[in-house]
């Protein structure tokens, strides 16, 4: 039986089918995904996560209507700037993964980095906003990184290659929820996730809750995580129950 996880990791799926469901634009899912990020925040930071990871934007949502995006960024900075005062008394330290691309406006790159310039020191949770992020971008940088640093080959382990990673002291995730259903990763984290337990609750997520967040961890805590090895003997006391 697994223990509580470390790190727990969110990708936020189905703002839009939330919206179609009820007639409304998808900018009304986005919206009203902003209580189930508080309150996944506040259930993780009850249940003693140490880390939690929120997909918000991936590099190729770049791609989805100028009008959407543009309200995404709006949406973005007024949840920073709403809850960045709370954020940092409950001793969470906040941080971006991505947020390097030139269409970020730059008001909300200004609010991101004194959101984390604000938390920079607090310990009780780190939140990571996974904002224009890609795996496979991030994959790549710590390659580039490694040839200039001048690293031969023969000593390129996993070891060093975690370091150039961004965020290299983001530990490995254990639990991976993706609200709606969909079973996919969609390019999120794809080095830190290699041996990652998976939830799939059906619930959207904008109607995901702390009562569904703590019903994951249950979930996880009940498997056993052997990482490729075989399954430990079992003991006499639990053959006979």
């Amino acid at each position: 039986m697994a223990g509580p996880p470390r790190h727990v990791a969110c990708v936020m799926d189905g703002n839009g089918r939330w919206a179609a469901r009820r007639a409304l634009p998808r900018t009304a899912g986005h919206a009203a995904a902003e209580a189930a990020v508080i309150d996944t925040i506040e259930a993780a930071h009850a249940a003693g996560v140490e880390w939690l990871s929120l997909y918000a934007f991936s590099t190729e949502n770049w791609r989805r209507p100028t009008a959407e995006v543009d309200f995404l960024m709006r949406l973005v900075r007024r949840t920073v700037r709403k809850h960045a005062l709370t954020l940092h008394a409950r001793g969470v330290r906040c941080r971006f993964l991505g947020a390097a691309d030139p269409r970020v406006p730059p008001p909300l790159a200004r609010d991101i980095a004194d959101l984390m310039e604000l938390t920079r020191d607090n310990r009780r949770l780190t939140l990571t906003v996974a904002f224009d992020h890609g795996g496979r971008r991030d994959i790549v940088a710590a390659a580039r990184a490694l040839i200039r640093d001048g690293v031969p080959a023969e000593q390129v382990t996993e070891e060093s290659f975690a370091r150039h990673l961004p965020h290299p002291d983001m530990p490995d995730v254990d639990l991976v929820i993706r609200t709606s259903g969909e079973q996919r990763i969609s390019n999120f984290l794809l080095w830190q996730v290699a041996y990652a337990e998976w939830m799939f609750p059906r619930v959207l997520w904008p109607d995901f809750r702390a009562g569904h967040f703590w019903e994951c961890l249950d979930a996880y805590r009940r498997r056993e995580r052997r990482f490729g090895a075989v399954p430990a003997p079992a003991t006499t006391e639990e053959r006979t129950r």
